[in-house]
């Protein structure tokens, strides 16, 4: 079976938060695990890197791909292992 990764580059963040978190919200159940990767510390930095790996099997990782590159600032892409 295949696994389905998507990997997204997020850049303007805090900008971008709300709207792109509703988006994993709308496309919740398609993810089977999820994280999150930015410079923290005395530097919070405005980029950061989302990993999903999706549910295997459940339809719609196409549209959730989309929606995701609507976003201004984020750019995304589909991996399969």
């Amino acid at each position: 079976m295949a696994q389905q990764i998507i990997a997204a580059a997020v850049s303007h963040r805090r900008e971008e938060a709300e709207s792109l978190q509703k988006v994993l919200t709308d496309h919740g159940c398609k993810i089977k695990a999820r994280l999150g990767l930015h410079e923290a510390g005395g530097v919070c930095s405005e980029e950061g890197l989302i990993i999903l790996q999706l549910v295997p099997e459940e339809p719609g990782a196409a549209e959730f791909l989309d929606d995701l590159n609507k976003l201004n600032g984020v750019r995304a892409q589909l991996i399969e292992l």
